[in-house]
């Protein structure tokens, strides 16, 4: 009941985003990287912090590692429901390439965290400092490349630009705008809570060790806000937003390892990473720089009218399940 939850309100939170990505003139890229993907990653920060509050390491780092590996196939398979054109094609803009860059940045501090000793001051590892600084940092770096960006991807029929309609909303509805989004917000960050109640139960009850259960199911099920919202907006014409949500969704995502390891008690959450979660840290590194690449190269239409990248992507994604779903680790 907690995922259909949170996959209903997902639906609404990306028409209200893309309203309130034209008139805050924030543009789609940063609203769709900060706002929309922090506000749908709350049922996972609640999840991995819930988690580990109760000393359950595995769960909360595998659901946050698992759900950006699962939120970045996902954008693969709104490029299967775009068929004008490939969408890493019709989406390209510095934000978006800025913000995968910086994700791919970021997913290196938790295995260097894991590789060197377990420092810690107060039960926290200088690493979450660093996670922390350098998101805000690399947000503030995608920001100045919104308002003055040294290049320009090359436009083509295909091509869907951010451009902010007129605003044709009073200041009352303006504020509406913003209520809703944060009445939705709530609405997620509660289901989450009970999601990882439930996915603690079920492992609990079940057998099923808590990395699998983390990374193949509370991941996914917490991650059903990106998969809404970005089939929401490709099919609303938002590409821009569709893309932003989902790398920039991935980038706030790494921050639940910081607010696991505050909620951790019992040292620091980097010291309990296992293989699988280091197997799925490598798996999305992977997915993202294939990610990246179709950003670049820009195909206009691949393998079953996708990009090669949303292939590979779901392929490597499917086989990353098998993988994780049998007793390799």
């Amino acid at each position: 009941m907690a995922a259909i939850a949170i996959a209903a309100m997902g639906t609404k939170m990306a028409a209200v985003s893309d309203r309130l990505a034209d008139s805050t003139g924030l543009g789609e890229a940063m609203v769709g990287g900060i706002l929309l993907g922090g506000s749908t990653s709350l049922s996972g920060i609640v999840t991995s912090v819930t988690a580990a509050t109760h000393n359950h390491p595995e769960l909360a780092s595998s659901n946050a590692i698992g759900g950006i590996a699962a939120q970045t196939a996902f954008l693969a398979l709104a490029d299967i429901g775009y068929r004008k054109a490939n969408l890493e094609h019709a989406a390209a803009s510095a934000a978006n390439l800025m913000q995968g860059t910086l994700l791919v940045t970021l997913l290196s501090i938790p295995l260097l965290a894991m590789s060197g000793p377990q420092v810690h001051f107060l039960g926290i590892h200088p690493a979450t400092v660093i996670l922390v600084a350098a998101y805000i940092f690399g947000i503030r770096l995608v920001s100045q490349t919104k308002e003055d960006p040294m290049w320009m991807p090359r436009l083509t029929e295909q091509t869907r630009l951010d451009k902010p309609e007129a605003a044709s909303t009073s200041q009352t509805s303006w504020w509406q705008l913003w209520g809703q989004f944060i009445l939705l917000a709530a609405i997620v960050g509660v289901a989450g809570y009970a999601i990882a109640k439930t996915g603690i139960a079920i492992a609990a009850a079940t057998g099923i060790s808590e990395s699998s259960m983390g990374s193949l199911f509370t991941g996914v099920a917490t991650s059903l806000p990106e998969l809404i919202t970005t089939v929401a907006a490709v099919r609303q014409g938002a590409l821009t937003l569709a893309v932003g949500g989902v790398i920039g969704g991935n980038s706030f995502d790494l921050l639940l390892l910081a607010f696991s390891d505050i909620g951790y008690r019992w040292g620091s959450i980097y010291g309990t990473l296992q293989m699988p979660q280091i197997f799925l840290i490598a798996l999305t590194i992977l997915m993202t720089g294939l990610l990246l690449l179709g950003l670049l190269r820009r195909e206009k239409h691949g393998i079953g009218r996708i990009g090669f990248e949303s292939f590979l992507v779901l392929m490597f994604y499917a086989g990353g399940v098998v993988v994780l779903g049998s007793s390799g680790f």
